[in-house]
This record gives C-alpha cells, structure tokens and sequence, in this order.
C-alpha cells in the first residue's frame, strides 16, 4: 500500500485570519461544552435526591450560558400538565405551578421533542404570559430544551431565559444546552429509579408495621370497652345517696374511654393512610352527607389536652354557616387533624388557632380556613408545601403529613394553598365542592 504523500511545503498556504477567529470560537465552545460535561458528571458522582440533582443541573445551565433565569418543568402524563420542579432567578417560579402541555412554548417542545430558540418571547402568540404575571419577571429571550435522551420520549422540558451582556441566546449555548438536558434526563430517570426502588423497601416495611400497630393497639381497644363495662356496673350498685355525686364521674369516663377507642382505631388507619401514601396507593373514599362543623369538633377533643399544655386556644368561627357536604368524613378528619397538630406546635403560649368557614358561594363549593398566630414561613417552605418537592424541616419528619392532606383533598376534586410570612402567622385554606365530581365517585 502506498503510503499518503505529505503535502508540498512550497504551496502551503497558512490559514486565513477569518478562519483562526472561527477556529478560536469553535474551540471555546468545545470547551465550554467539556467544562459543563465535567461539572453534570460530578453531580452523578454524588448521592443526592432528586431535587438537588435538578437544582445543579439548571445552575450548571444557567452559568454556561451566562442567562439570568431558568427553570425545570417534568410532566405529570395523568393530568397531562407541566410541573415547575425547580425555578432560578431573580423572581423564580413558585415550585408547583402548573401549566397545560398543550400550551406555551414548554408546551409545544414537550410534545414535539424538538428544542427552540425564540428571540423574543413577548412577540411570540405561544409564550404563556401568565407565568411572567405570576412572578413579575419579563422574558426575552429564551431557548426551551427537552429533557430527553438522544432518543426516547421527553420527561419534561429545561428553560433558560434572558442571557446577560446585553446578548442573545444563539446555536451555540443550544448545543451546550442539549448536552447538559439529555445528561440531566439520564441522572434524573437513574435517581427516580434509585428512590423508587427505596420507596417500595419502605413500602414493605410500612405494612409490617401496620400489621403490628394494629396487634398493638387491640389490647387498648378491649381494655376500654371492659373498663367501661366495670365502671357501669360499679355505679349502678351505689346507694341512691352517692348516684348524684358519682353521676359527673360517670360521663367523664365514658367521654374518656371513647376518646381512646376512637384514636386508637383512628391510629389503625392513620397508619394504612401512610403506607398508601408511600406506595403511591389510593384506597377508594367512602362518601356521605357530613358537616364540618363535627369533623372539626372531633379534631378538638382529640387536641384539646395538647393545645392546653401549650397554652394555646383553638377557635371555630362561621362553621355553623356550612351546608352539608358529600365527602369521607373520616379522610376529611384526618386533614384537619393534620393541619392543626402541625400548627399548635408552631404558636406561641397565648395564641391561638382557629378554623374559619367562609360563607357559602354559587360555585357549589364550600372554604375552610386553618389560620394560627404562629411564626410563620420562609418562601421556600411554603411554595413547596403542597407539593411534590415538599420536605419536613422539623426533627424526624418526614412531610408524608402534607402529602396525604394533598392527597385527600385532591381526591374529593378540591384544592388547597398557603398563605404565609415569617413573624405573621399561616393561613391554609381549602375549598371542597359540595359534592365531588360523578368521575371521582364512580
């Protein structure tokens, strides 16, 4: 085989100065998209949740490109939305917020597949400009990534927007960009497997422990119901003198040992509803007419003791002036439960938690109000309540308490939100339809 003959020196002609700059670009980018690489590798290196990982990705995107705001969207395909995982930016995107995949351009690259560059967002008819009215924020310029593959369907969609310098967002900052997405769609699909695959370990151990409360808590339940059965017959013997006295006696136990047979059964569900709860289950509601005015007295008498070792009053206000709802009641009790254990906690000695009802509109809907004199929440705590991205801050907890009140409330067709602010106490309220839809119940 006949070696490649070199080139003739004497006819060699150097490179022009336009193709050194060309060059000189073309390597800077190369850099550029090694450097990110190498970042996006080390944060795989790390065994981190799934939040964090998503929140180094954007960061990682956002300095590359030099954008002032960015955000990730994952899709939720059952309710076939967008999901504002994580936002970064001067007025980031509340985490939680929604939009329809069938509109906005995340919407049009989801479901296409295929990256775009829009020089100006305010001039484009699909810009979902609800998100900026939201915020406050004005996007310009904006590339919109999906998060995806070099094959396969897309999970959601990065955005960055407003490149800094006075610049736009080009060609090249999308091809660095869709190297940082299809890295991020792999160690976010790998983390989602890993959790997953804990969650079901947990799963399992959640019903073992189900299984022993439930064994636990029989004795509690006989015991009380053999008490009381003690307890009567002990009094009626009394001589007739002593009936008066002993009549006081006689209801404070019955209250008493009604109060533990009841918690001690609702501890056997409270435990099944965290076991669903982590396995990602439902178990079908069992609907009927009920007031919340007794779920909210029940909810009381369970607490009442707590909130007087706290010091703390807790107030109904308005709750007469509810009509009848169709609902769980005994899923409903659960959610209030949960919102007022969490509160008292957080009010100080002398204040006071009050659930408010709020006058009954047109809409077929009722509002409930859970408001404390507490201290409130940072930003970051309360935008992600409610949602996916929600994390307790309190020693050993866990946040499985805000799931399931989402989960309930969005199992009867309702929806729940936060107000809140540092040193100004918390309000959640919850709007319940008078019935849930024909599609919830059937």
């Amino acid at each position: 085989m006949t070696p490649p003959q070199l080139a003739d020196t004497a006819s060699y002609q150097l490179p022009q100065p336009e193709s050194y700059a060309a060059l000189t670009q073309l390597l800077a980018r190369r850099e550029l998209e090694l450097a990110a690489a190498r970042r996006m590798s080390e944060v795989f290196s790390q065994q981190i949740k799934l939040q964090d990982l998503v929140e180094q990705s954007l960061r990682i995107a956002l300095d590359v490109v030099n954008a002032e705001n960015g955000s990730v969207l994952l899709a939720d395909t059952d309710k076939r939305i967008l999901v504002f995982y994580h936002s970064i930016g001067e007025k980031p995107v509340p985490s939680g917020t929604e939009v329809p995949w069938d509109e906005g351009i995340a919407g049009s690259v989801y479901r296409t597949g295929r990256p775009e560059i829009v020089p100006d967002a305010q001039a484009d008819h699909r810009h979902f400009k609800k998100v900026d009215e939201t915020t406050g924020a004005v996007t310009h310029d904006m590339i919109t990534i999906p998060l995806k593959r070099w094959e396969g369907d897309p999970i959601g969609v990065i955005q960055v927007m407003n490149k800094r310098g006075g610049e736009f967002l080009d060609r090249d900052d999308l091809a660095i960009l869709t190297i940082i997405s299809a890295l991020a769609t792999v160690a976010i699909e790998h983390t989602s497997l890993v959790e997953a695959a804990k969650l079901a370990e947990v799963a399992q151990m959640m019903g073992d422990i189900a299984h022993d409360i439930k064994n636990l808590l029989m004795p509690v339940v006989c015991g009380a119901g053999i008490l009381q059965t003690e307890i009567n017959e002990l009094l009626d013997h009394l001589p007739d003198s002593e009936l008066t006295r002993a009549k006081a006696s006689r209801e404070l136990c019955t209250e008493v040992i009604q109060m533990l047979q009841e918690d001690a059964h609702r501890i056997q569900d409270r435990v099944g509803e965290i076991a669903d709860a982590v396995k990602g289950l439902n178990t079908p509601l069992d609907f009927c007419a009920c007031e919340v005015a007794d779920i909210v007295s029940s909810v009381f008498r369970s607490l009442g003791i707590l909130a007087q070792e706290k010091h703390v009053r807790l107030i109904t206000e308005n709750l007469g002036l509810l009509p009848l709802i169709v609902a769980d009641q005994r899923r409903l009790y659960n959610v209030f439960f949960n919102l007022i254990n969490n509160a008292i906690p957080e009010v100080p000695a002398g204040g006071s938690v009050t659930v408010c009802g709020q006058p009954p509109t047109s809409e077929g809907t009722i509002v409930v109000s859970v408001i404390d004199t507490g201290r409130g929440m940072p930003p970051d705590i309360r935008d992600r309540l409610f949602t996916k991205r929600v994390i307790s801050t309190k020693p050993g907890g866990t946040g499985l308490g805000s799931k399931i009140v989402k989960d309930v409330v969005d199992a009867h067709g309702g929806t729940i939100w936060v107000e809140s602010e540092l040193g100004a106490g918390t309000k959640i309220h919850i709007r319940l339809p008078h019935a849930p839809p024909a599609s919830i119940r059937s």
